[in-house]
């Protein structure tokens, strides 16, 4: 059985990116994963499923269960103290919606940094 350590490095880079938003049927932000300490694990998950799957669905909550490897099992066991993997478990038993991924890229420009965004959707 593959680690979560294992896993990500399996994944693509999210250096380029400053965030990410899920966004609900309703059009609102149901969550925003940032590029820092904490979240960068998730920021990585989300991102790839969003790529892969054009939506974090149920099958994409699925995979990123598989991804999370170990931490999926902690979550199971502590509700509540791994919101994004809580997230994929409703997902994936059929408890919850579909969210759109929105990335928000960080770039560097002059020393400053202008971030970017892009909405993935399915049709």
């Amino acid at each position: 059985m593959s680690t979560f350590a294992a896993n990500l490095k399996q994944l693509p880079r999210i250096s380029h990116l400053a965030a990410l938003e899920l966004i609900a049927a309703d059009d609102t932000v149901a969550a925003r994963i940032e590029n820092r300490q904490g979240q960068t694990g998730s920021l990585a998950v989300y991102n790839h499923l969003g790529q892969i799957f054009g939506a974090i669905t149920a099958d994409a909550a699925k995979k990123g269960l598989e991804i999370f490897a170990e931490h999926t099992e902690d979550a199971r066991s502590n509700p509540g103290k791994h919101p994004n993997i809580d997230r994929l478990l409703a997902l994936a038993a059929g408890g919850g919606e579909m969210f759109r991924v929105k990335h928000h890229f960080a770039i560097s420009a002059d020393d400053a940094i202008v971030v970017t965004t892009t909405d993935a959707t399915v049709s």
